[in-house]
């Protein structure tokens, strides 16, 4: 019989009950009221049906409801599923289907779209609100602060499913990444203890949100974990918010992507705003190595770069303290075994020439949810494929060339450019339409559409990024629009998109957009 372990139970006993475990503009919880706050959860959770292993999705604002959801999940056995704040009705419709959750936990600030994504999810039965009124869901509705229950920890194992995040992955089609309990626990052992070497005196700060795989390590696992303290911003990040945080609570972990500290870097905020932070981590997308110049020039601090994914949870690849390379991702973390290799398969010793980065470790995904082809292509056997180029240096460090596949990155999130292109071709001004990256002014890519005109009519690039903008997430619109007479295609009528990404890498170097 296997050894009973649960993560949430894991996570709630590592800080002693009277030290402080969260931090939100709110309100603040010690560990023993975090314990209890996330046990009530659970009892109401079980109250209003959840069952072991059914999955519970939240698309919510990151506070105290959020992070006592995900553990309350946990601890009743199901599955939480948090899924990004930042999509349309319609995409967080087709996560909410594709899980078959009954339950979806919701902010108020998104309740429009829950309306919207419940209609496309017949097997929902109920809705559960933080700190608001709502209707018109079609389905029961309750209000978080009268959740309760009798708790009773579910029946838990190591390899038992935890949690599920949604990635794009290589399709541009939402899929389920499941993870077992197992996996939270190998990252606070990996990569917080054997690269940050996190305490119970650490006070973490993280722009990413809890939706995401980087944010949910950053500000649940790491900090309570080493039983630290976890700051939980609900806003929308900005530079002066943050660094105005970062003087009140005095971090000394700080986590972002690159663009956001390229966005420091082009603010006004006080050079010494991040004086309590000791160290700065970077993930998401590659770091170039100006910005981490610029960065530590002007406030004081080294950023360790490295490379995670949905799939593996968190980070497996990082610059360590005091040893960082510039403009490479660093090493292997501790407990992780990384091969690069061909389009063949063929693993390459050889260091300077690139190929294709593979990971092994003890928190990689048991697969995609219902996606058997794509689960086959991306985990084999102990290795996970990532997708990423990837180049060995002489000194042993790596180095991100960057994507295998078409797939691009802004902010830090992936984005699928057939999806930015499908919502373009519907707009009339658009005959042809290729969306690839190209970087801006800090050398951070962005996606960039080259459309071709339908006959007689005059493209407005800034009317086509509003036109996608309304009918996609933000950050997946595009930052610039290059008309072209006609897109270069292969004699078989391909796009030929490394052609595109010649023709229009310098367009947002010139002309940014917001």
């Amino acid at each position: 019989m296997a050894t009973a372990f649960n993560a949430a139970e894991y996570l709630l006993s590592a800080g002693h009950p009277d030290a402080t475990a969260v931090v939100s503009p709110r309100r603040s919880l010690t560990y023993g009221e975090l314990a209890e706050e996330s046990r009530r959860v659970a009892g109401g959770l079980l109250e209003l049906g959840v069952r072991p292993e059914e999955r519970v999705m939240f698309c919510m604002v990151d506070d105290v409801e959020l992070l006592t959801g995900i553990l309350g999940a946990m601890l009743a056995g199901a599955v939480a599923v948090p899924v990004s704040t930042m999509v349309t009705g319609l995409e967080l419709g087709k996560m909410l289907a594709d899980s078959r959750a009954r339950l979806l936990c919701v902010s108020g600030e998104f309740a429009e779209q829950a309306v919207t994504a419940v209609g496309l999810a017949p097997e929902v039965t109920d809705v559960l609100l933080d700190r608001s009124d709502g209707d018109g869901f079609g389905v029961r509705t309750h209000q978080w602060p009268a959740l309760a229950g009798t708790f009773h920890s579910g029946r838990t194992w190591a390899d038992s499913p935890a949690l599920w995040l949604y990635t794009s992955g290589t399709t541009g089609q939402p899929k389920g990444a499941m993870h077992r309990h197992a996996s939270i626990r190998a990252v606070c052992e990996t990569y917080a203890r054997g690269v940050l070497a996190t305490t119970p005196v650490d006070r973490f700060l993280s722009v990413p949100k809890l939706f995401f795989a980087y944010g949910l390590g950053n500000s649940c696992f790491f900090p309570l974990g080493a039983g630290g303290t976890t700051l939980l911003e609900p806003s929308r990040p900005t530079p002066a918010l943050f660094a105005r945080r970062a003087r009140e609570e005095q971090p000394s972990l700080f986590f972002a992507v690159p663009t956001f500290y390229a966005a420091l870097l082009a603010s006004d905020v006080p050079d010494d705003s991040f004086a309590s932070v000791r160290h700065a981590v970077s993930a998401g997308e590659p770091l170039p190595a100006s910005l981490f110049e610029r960065f530590r020039a002007r406030f004081g601090l080294e950023i360790l770069d490295g490379i995670g994914s949905t799939e593996a949870l968190h980070i497996f690849l990082s610059n360590r303290p005091g040893a960082v390379r510039p403009g490479t991702t660093g090493v292997a973390v501790p407990g992780y075994s990384l091969q690069i290799r061909d389009e063949a398969g063929a693993v390459i010793d050889a260091a300077g020439k690139p190929g294709e980065l593979f990971v092994a470790g003890p928190s990689t995904a048991t697969g995609y949810w219902a996606r058997y082809d794509a689960t086959k292509l991306v985990f084999q056997g102990e290795w996970l494929r990532t997708g990423d180029s990837y180049v060995r240096n002489e000194d042993g460090t790596f180095t991100c060339l960057g994507r295998f596949g078409d797939m691009l990155k802004a902010g830090g999130i992936w984005v699928s450019p057939s999806e930015v292109e499908e919502r373009l071709r519907q707009h009339p001004a658009v005959a042809e339409v290729a969306v690839v990256a190209a970087p801006d002014a800090d050398g951070l890519d962005k996606p960039v559409a080259c459309v071709v005109a339908a006959p007689g009519v005059t493209v407005d690039p800034d009317e086509l990024i509003e036109f996608c903008r309304e009918g996609l997430a933000a950050f997946k619109r595009p930052r610039g629009v290059v008309e072209l007479a006609e897109l270069p295609k292969t004699a078989t009528g391909k796009i030929r998109r490394n052609v595109i990404r010649e023709q229009v890498r310098d367009v947002l170097r010139v002309v940014p957009r917001p």
